[in-house]
């Protein structure tokens, strides 16, 4: 018969945690959550206060995304559960954990390192792009414009991912219809304005991030405003101020996106200047020749390196892109679709309505058409010579799909908002790393047939750097100073100048 004695030391071998036992400090290895080991008070959790997406979306004109649709409610997946973006929190990662699958994390050799903090947090992006890309999107600075249910998917993602800052502008005040499809805004947020009420929980994503509210109107930033970033996003702005936003920031030789969402369809458009990235491959048996790859991409340097009998090579290519008015209004498709029928067939009338929208825009101070007869001619008559301009096949435009856009125009569906929110955010991190393809240069989504298709779109003539140099006259302005460049009134979009004068 065993004593008590020894009774109590088999309790004890078998729950060595049972209570009235001695609390052992938290090992080296501990999994860390906003800098504290879970040991510690972790009351400041990355995702409180945080409000789910919802399921469905009311918007102006009525449409609702049903919530009961398995196949739509599934888009979430790719975004909120792709391994990508990591949750704040991980666990520091141990000698067995960095020599997981002989993968050696390095230090960037540009002289500054990651944090032992910034490794254990961002362990698992490291090991898709690697610490000098890691270090260089924690340096970029990046300002958002326009706090809706797109712009909260790429705050999301941009901020898990570890950027240096993210500044948010949007002057518009918390509605009841914002929160349809916005996960960053509450009811009790309605009234406030929208920047600064989504800023909070924005920054609760991830601490290391800092996190501005601006809630002044972007109409009224000079182009000065945008040299103060690296990368400008805006999203859900009339074709007039995405112009205007990248004529600021070429003059400035900064890095634009454009963004938006209508219900099922959606677009991202990207102008990068000239941008340079570094693939590595294996070597093949053909040489890779310096020169043009095609009238946007070309190879300027080849490295080759060779470790045993595997031959690999970097090989650095350059991007050349075109400003957003020249791309979304009469740019036509590349030379290789108008020599074939079936490319030209397959191509998405999103395109065609898209620039039907935007034109439309232009001529009735940026409104969207209403459910009348005489806007609705108007539209459908735009979109029919712009599908031609296109030379695409009109039995492609059809008037059911004509039916569907003009029904979405202004809606917000949360899944398709994540899935464009994470393509830009992941291309924003693509760039910056500067070790994959980025877009070139505008991405259509079309939600009935679940494609997001990439078309260069470019006008004939220079790209690049030589399409908008500073000395070209601009705006009717001559030869531009970029920090007088005039603020824009919000009335009318004019030039507003020192004098109080409009042109």
């Amino acid at each position: 018969m065993e004593t008590q004695q020894q009774a109590a030391a088999a309790a004890a071998a078998s729950n060595p945690q049972a209570p009235g036992t001695d609390s052992q400090p938290p090992a080296a290895t501990e999994p860390v959550q906003d800098g504290k080991t879970t040991s510690q008070d972790t009351r400041s959790s990355g995702t409180d206060g945080i409000t789910l997406p919802l399921g469905h979306s009311t918007a102006e004109n009525g449409f609702m995304f049903p919530s009961q649709d398995p196949a739509l409610a599934a888009l979430h997946q790719p975004v909120f559960n792709n391994g990508t973006f990591p949750n704040p929190g991980l666990a520091i990662p141990d000698q067995q954990m960095m020599a997981m699958n002989n993968s050696t994390v390095q230090q960037p050799t540009n002289g500054n390192s990651l944090s032992a903090e910034d490794i254990a947090l961002y362990d698992r992006q490291l090991r898709l792009w690697g610490m000098e890309a890691q270090q260089k999107i924690q340096c970029a600075n990046v300002v958002l414009i326009t706090m809706k249910a797109l712009a909260n998917e790429i705050a999301k993602n941009l901020v898990l991912a570890g950027i240096g800052s993210l500044t948010v502008v949007d002057d518009k005040l918390v509605t009841e219809a914002d929160l349809g499809a916005q996960f960053f805004l509450s009811e009790e947020d309605i009234g406030q304005n929208r920047a600064q009420a989504a800023a909070e929980r924005i920054q609760k994503l991830n601490p290391r991030v800092k996190v501005i509210a601006d809630s002044g109107s972007i109409m009224t930033k000079g182009a000065s405003f945008f040299g103060n970033f690296d990368i400008v996003i805006a999203t859900d702005l009339s074709p007039t101020l995405f112009a205007f936003i990248n004529t600021a920031t070429r003059l400035h030789n900064r890095q634009f996106y454009a963004a938006g969402t209508h219900g099922l369809y959606g677009y991202i458009f990207c102008d990068l200047i000239e941008h340079d990235y570094v693939v590595q491959r294996e070597k093949g048996n053909m040489a890779t020749v310096v020169g043009p790859e095609s009238r946007t991409r070309s190879i300027i340097k080849v490295e080759s390196t060779k470790e045993g009998d595997k031959g690999t090579e970097n090989v650095q290519k350059r991007e050349l892109y075109s400003t957003w008015d020249l791309a979304s209004e009469t740019s036509a498709l590349p030379s290789e679709y108008l020599k074939s029928k079936r490319r030209l067939k397959a191509v998405t009338p999103v395109l065609s309505c898209l620039r039907a929208l935007w034109a439309f825009q232009q001529n009735n101070n940026d409104r969207y058409p209403s459910h009348n007869q005489q806007d609705l001619q108007a539209f459908t008559r735009t979109a029919t010579h712009s599908h031609a301009l296109l030379s695409l096949p009109a039995e492609t435009l059809r008037s059911e799909f004509l039916r569907s856009f003009l029904q979405n125009i202004g809606s917000e569906i949360a899944p398709v908002a994540a899935i464009l929110g994470g393509q830009l955010a992941q291309d924003v991190i693509n760039v910056r790393g500067q070790r994959q393809q980025p877009i070139q240069n505008m991405v259509l989504f079309d939600g009935d047939k679940m494609e997001a298709n990439m078309y260069p779109l470019h006008p004939e003539g220079n790209l690049g750097r030589a399409q908008l140099e500073l000395t070209t006259p601009i705006m009717g302005m001559g030869q531009v100073d970029p920090t007088q460049m005039p603020l824009m009134n919000q009335t009318n979009m004019m030039p507003i100048y020192d004098d109080g004068k409009q042109m």
